[in-house]
């Protein structure tokens, strides 16, 4: 008996149903699952009376959900959940791209501008630089740029653009003129599979670096003169809750300060230079913040994103004064001095690393995770950064670095009229950006400056050296930043030229000096030692300045790039392809000229460089339509420019003489073509769309034995001319393109090699270019000496300052050019207990217009110039080292700070008080001039006073408070009453007269006190009316003066 057949298994079928996203309607209760899945509808049998109807019964539910051609797949129903049905679950709502959908091209700018929202976007498409959308409505304008409608099917876009060459010229007005940060989108092209995901664009745009005014490397607008630093502050957070307790507690500045708010608040400073790699740090307090800044003079200050939110922790104001561009930043991942070591070409000395502090090293990180950002993943290399704490400098403060005008003048801040504008004679921009350093930070080294002197002492003596010296560093190139363009990886083929014709200036400036070594006597070579000078002094003092400075120089390895530079790069090709890149400049400069004639307005027309605008005053002049040679032209087979020479590898020699074969090939295949298809005129030619092609015209386009040969296919014809393809030399010309992409890849690598070589010479060529830029600033000096007719100070480490006829080196520049001569002056500073028993402090009063001003800015600048090096405009000088310089000259308010003319004055003098030390220099003038005669009188004695007694440091104190003269002889401060607070002397300047009311200012100064000020010798002078002259002299007479 067979047994009974067990009842089937009921089975699920599942059909997967293009884009359904929702059930069926006929689906009853027989179907589980979830509705609304896209892609997915599941159908379920319904128990035994299903599987015991007929076939067509239990597939009749199904068939509305078989599909022909889907692919079905059985599953066993113990399979599934059972229970009670579920009911459907609200489908998950599907994120809609409510972003219109523009043209992928101005999509991506799109993208860009959202990403990089605090940047000005740029973006390259083909030949232009594009702005779009509330960009280009914003800056077109300013940019002098017309902005258009772009029809698109989102609607319509504005658009603004401007040729590729001219980058640099609207990046100045962006970055320096304006103190935006601009976001650069270039072309990068498209794989294959990137490709077809956007659609078939060739390329994508993406960001590849902000421009910022404190991150430039090597834009044409850069000021060569000039170091572009950008600085990063941190301000710890117990600085910040401070402030935020006595804002709180409502106290204000002008509230009686807490004893405990006199603790400085310490702060860290990090600036480096992108364009040369110089990094320094320095722990500073917020106080001294205005005074660092004032003499780095950073193009951006960066400061901790936290900031931004945060209530003003006095930084601000600080900032705000000299109105400095401020970004904010996230401190990022660096925490370490170790973090940093990636982005620099050495190590920093584990000696040195535990000297920094931890307000250094966060700014310091701050910095660094800012740069690199801005360079968007571009790899750098920095020097090590140096400690300016470390550095002997003098500290000079921003009152004195504007009152003295030592980069700018007060009036007009312009640089003529400065004492670096009166100075300046260096031969090389590098070598000036290293004066602006020496003057911002003059040196308290007496071995250093000494060396200086010598140096600039032997280029005087030797005229002839010096000359050939100057003649090699003009030769030379700003090798600083050409060097640090390869640590960026931005060089190209010019740069490195330069670099080799900078290492060959090297060579022979270093010929020259170890010549002139060698030229010296052997008494000259070794000078007498100094009586109390050590063993280790004497040494040094026996080896001459120049062989010291040659020590310096590391050649060895630096020429060996310089030859290997020659030898590799084809100066004459790339002087051909600079010619071709100016003529495709030209093309399209030529084609905007065409539209801006026909077209545009005249005011339209700015864009264009002036020089290559038609002239407004012949409108009917036609633009210059001479032929200028293609692209095309250029880069064809007769034209090819390789930049490497075929010596520069041995695979580069092996593929010109493969294509020197296959070239010839050509020639042989040309002549046997025409031989055989009797076709004179015929030529091998490549198109880009044609490719490899046989070319044809005149009488032979009309022949037949090109249609008649199986193996010709005819591509093109006209009337006079016929193109065609041929087996022979469709092959050979994909040989010559083969080859011709070989050696270009293989011009990349020697490129890249030579790049790679100057990464490794970096370190000695940063050291060579500082010996050179050295060698720039000391024989400019001597050049200016020989000029000015100065002479060599006498430095030491007393406390003394004398001078035998000083003179303002700016002053007497401006009266020499007037016809007129400058009156010398003479001072003498020193201990009362010296033997030359001169006061510590001078006295000076006299009448107003007669030089005390000047006297006492002459005596600054000159202290100044012998601490960088330099001689000095004055007949004799014997001056002990300086550590400061503390300047209360003229007189401004800050309306801003809500601080009044006499506030300001008071502020400054309160620093000088407070900072002065026993090696200060001070000078002052007219302390209390802003409030009433008595207030002033007291309140310039206190100073002068303080001056004596605490502060114990050289000075010069001018005022018209002549009753200050009788309280210094009550207090016994004259330096007849002697002691060591006899510090004081009087000096004066006065006022000739004649008989017929003439006058002349006697400039010279003499012992003793004037009280008679001639203000209304001024007055005249000024031009007031007799009527006001007349009204002060009666107001004069009856006070009896």
């Amino acid at each position: 008996m067979l047994s009974s057949r067990p009842p089937p298994v009921p089975r699920l079928r599942i059909a997967c149903l293009a884009q359904t996203t929702r059930c069926h309607p006929r689906c009853g209760p027989a179907t589980v699952g979830r509705c609304g899945v896209r892609h997915v509808t599941t159908a379920l049998f319904s128990g035994p009376s299903a599987a015991s109807g007929t076939r067509a019964a239990r597939l009749a539910p199904l068939q509305h959900l078989q599909l022909r051609g889907k692919k079905t797949t059985v599953v066993k129903l113990d399979e599934l959940p059972q229970g009670l049905i579920v009911p459907p679950e609200t489908p998950a709502p599907v994120e809609q791209d409510d972003e219109p959908q523009y043209p992928t091209v101005v999509q991506q700018a799109r993208r860009n501008m959202q990403k990089f929202d605090n940047c000005v976007l740029l973006t390259r498409v083909g030949g232009f630089y594009e702005l779009y959308f509330e960009h280009a409505d914003e800056y077109g304008p300013l940019l002098n740029l017309k902005v258009s409608q772009k029809k698109t099917n989102a609607g319509p876009v504005s658009m603004a653009g401007f040729p590729f060459f001219q980058l640099d010229r609207f990046l100045k007005i962006l970055v320096q003129d304006l103190n935006r940060h601009v976001a650069i989108a270039e072309e990068f092209p498209n794989d294959a599979s990137a490709k077809i995901r956007s659609g078939g664009l060739m390329h994508d745009r993406r960001v590849a670096r902000i421009v910022t005014p404190g991150t430039l490397i090597d834009e044409n607008f850069m000021d060569p003169y000039a170091n572009n630093y950008v600085m990063a502050v941190h301000l710890p957070e117990k600085a910040e809750l401070s402030d935020h307790v006595r804002r709180q507690a409502g106290q204000q500045a002008i509230n009686t300060p807490d004893p405990a708010d006199d603790a400085p608040t310490r702060i860290g400073l990090a600036w480096l230079d992108l364009s040369t790699g110089y990094f320094f740090t320095q722990p500073a307090t917020l106080a001294s913040l205005g005074s660092v800044l004032s003499r780095v003079s950073p193009r951006e200050v960066v400061l901790d994103k936290a900031l931004e939110s945060a209530e003003d922790q006095g930084i601000a104001s600080i900032l705000q004064e000299e109105s400095y561009l401020v970004t904010y930043s996230p401190q990022g991942e660096f925490q370490s001095l170790d973090d940093w070591q990636p982005m620099l070409e050495g190590k920093i000395p584990a000696k040195e690393a535990k000297k920094f502090t931890e307000e250094e090293v966060d700014a310091g990180s701050l910095l660094l995770h800012y740069v690199g950002d801005r360079l968007q993943g571009l790899s750098m290399k920095l020097q090590p950064p140096v400690r300016h704490v470390n550095m002997e400098v003098m500290n000079i403060d921003k009152n004195t670095m504007r009152s003295l005008e030592i980069k700018e003048t007060v009036r007009d801040g312009t640089f003529k009229g400065s004492l670096l504008y009166a100075i300046r004679r260096t031969a090389t921009k590098s070598g000036a950006r290293l004066l602006n350093q020496w003057l911002s930070f003059p040196s308290t080294s007496l071995k250093a400056i000494n060396a200086r002197l010598d140096l600039v002492e032997r280029f005087i003596q030797d005229e002839e050296l010096r000359d050939a010296i100057i003649v090699l560093l003009r030769r030379s190139h700003d090798s600083q930043r050409l060097v640090q363009k390869f640590a960026l990886n931005r060089g190209d083929a010019d740069d490195l030229l330069q670099l080799a014709s900078t290492i060959k200036s090297t060579e022979d400036i270093v010929a020259l000096l170890e010549a002139s070594i060698a030229s010296q006597p052997e008494e000259a070579k070794s000078a007498p030692p100094e009586e109390d000078a050590t063993p280790e002094e004497e040494e040094e003092e026996d080896e001459d300045p120049l062989a010291t400075l040659l020590s310096r120089v590391s050649l060895k390895s630096p020429l060996k790039l310089a030859h290997s530079i020659r030898s590799a790069i084809d100066e004459e090709n790339l002087v051909q392809q600079h010619q071709l890149e100016d003529s495709r400049a030209g093309e399209l400069l030529s084609l905007a000229q065409e539209i801006v004639s026909s077209e545009a307005t005249e005011e339209d027309g700015t864009i264009l460089p002036k020089s290559r605008l038609p002239s407004s005053s012949s409108p009917s002049q036609k633009p210059n339509r001479r032929k200028i040679p293609s692209i095309r032209d250029h880069y064809s087979e007769e034209a090819e420019l390789f930049i490497m020479q075929p010596r520069a590898s041995r695979l580069l020699s092996s593929l010109h003489k493969q294509l020197a074969s296959l070239k010839s090939q050509k020639e042989e295949l040309c002549l046997s073509l025409r031989r055989e298809l009797n076709l004179p005129s015929l030529t091998l030619k490549w198109t880009p769309q044609l490719g490899h092609i046989c070319h044809v015209k005149g009488r032979d386009s009309l022949s037949s034995p090109v249609s008649d040969t199986p193996s010709i296919r005819t591509l093109s014809t006209s009337r006079s001319t016929r193109s065609f393809h041929h087996p022979a030399w469709s092959s050979l010309g994909d040989s010559l393109s083969q080859t011709r992409l070989a050696i270009r890849a293989e011009e990349s690598r020697v490129f890249a090699s030579l790049r790679q070589s100057v990464i490794l010479n970096l370190v000695k060529l940063r050291r060579n270019a500082a010996v050179l830029d050295e060698l720039d600033v000391l024989t400019s000096f001597a050049s200016l000496a020989r000029e000015k007719n100065l002479v060599r100070p006498i430095l030491n480490t007393s406390t003394a300052t004398i001078i035998v006829g000083g003179r303002h080196p700016t002053v007497e520049s401006a009266l020499q050019e007037q016809g007129r001569t400058f009156t010398k002056n003479d001072l003498f500073l020193s201990s009362p207990s010296s033997p030359s028993q001169h006061g510590r402090i001078w006295l000076i009063t006299g009448p107003n217009m007669a030089g005390k001003s000047t006297f006492l800015r002459q005596s600054a600048l000159i202290t100044i110039l012998s601490q960088i090096g330099s001689f000095i405009p004055a007949d004799h000088a014997q001056l002990g080292l300086v550590d400061a310089i503390f300047s209360r000259l003229g007189s401004s308010d800050n309306l801003y700070a809500s601080q009044s003319t006499f506030m300001v004055e008071m502020l400054e003098t309160s620093t000088i008080l407070r900072q002065a030390t026993p090696r200060s220099f001070v000078i002052m003038d007219e302390i209390g001039r802003g409030t009433t005669p008595q207030d002033g009188t007291a309140v310039a004695f206190a100073s002068l006073h303080h001056l004596v007694k605490v502060n114990r440091c050289r000075a010069l104190f001018a005022t018209h408070f002549h009753d200050i003269a009788g309280l210094i002889k009550e207090q016994n401060l004259t330096v007849q009453d002697g002691g060591q607070d006899g510090a004081v002397e009087m000096y004066c300047t006065d006022v000739e007269e004649d008989e017929n009311g003439g006058f002349a200012y006697v400039h010279k100064l003499q012992k003793g006190v004037n009280r008679t000020s001639h203000a209304l010798k001024v007055a005249r002078l000024a031009g007031l009316p007799d009527k006001a002259i007349q009204a002060a002299r009666e107001v004069l007479e009856r006070n009896g003066l």
